[in-house]
């Protein structure tokens, strides 16, 4: 999932009805899954509104619910909540604490430090496209090892 995703020139329920449709999903349980989804990702009752004309959070949403359309057993997403308000980003992150629960295993990108603290339970800290540290989050942030992790958690800008 993009950071800033592409909404079809449909509904919200068409927009998912497309990803189902190309994960193969049989025509007689589109709808069923259509409506689990969009109660999954929050939007229940948003199915016939259009996907383009939905706020920023609901569309963040939205491109979620296509994701998951395929069962993913891995789900990427970068940076989801960059350009989100603190309430539209707080019911983001509590749906993909419902995905991990689920049993799905979240790989993300974020630069927010309160976001990876209150989601991550593992931390990959990249700089300059090299792998600078990689642990349990709780170490991280504990008790950094490089010392990049250290300047960036303090604040200091890395360049």
């Amino acid at each position: 999932m993009f950071q800033r995703p592409t909404m079809l020139r449909r509904s919200a329920a068409g927009n998912i009805r497309y990803a189902l449709k190309a994960a193969a999903v049989p025509g007689n349980l589109l709808d069923s899954r259509v409506d689990e989804l969009l109660r999954t990702v929050g939007l229940a009752g948003l199915g016939a509104r259009p996907a383009r004309r939905m706020s920023g959070g609901e569309q963040q949403h939205l491109a979620l619910a296509r994701a998951l359309a395929r069962n993913p057993a891995v789900l990427f997403l970068d940076e989801p909540t960059a350009s989100l308000d603190p309430a539209a980003t707080k019911a983001f992150e509590d749906v993909v604490r419902n995905v991990i629960a689920a049993g799905i295993k979240v790989v993300m990108s974020t630069h927010d430090l309160g976001e990876a603290r209150r989601l991550a339970g593992e931390i990959v800290m990249l700089h300059k496209g090299r792998v600078m540290e990689t642990s349990a989050a709780s170490a991280f942030f504990s008790a950094p090892q490089s010392a990049e992790a250290r300047k960036f958690l303090c604040g200091d800008l890395l360049v």
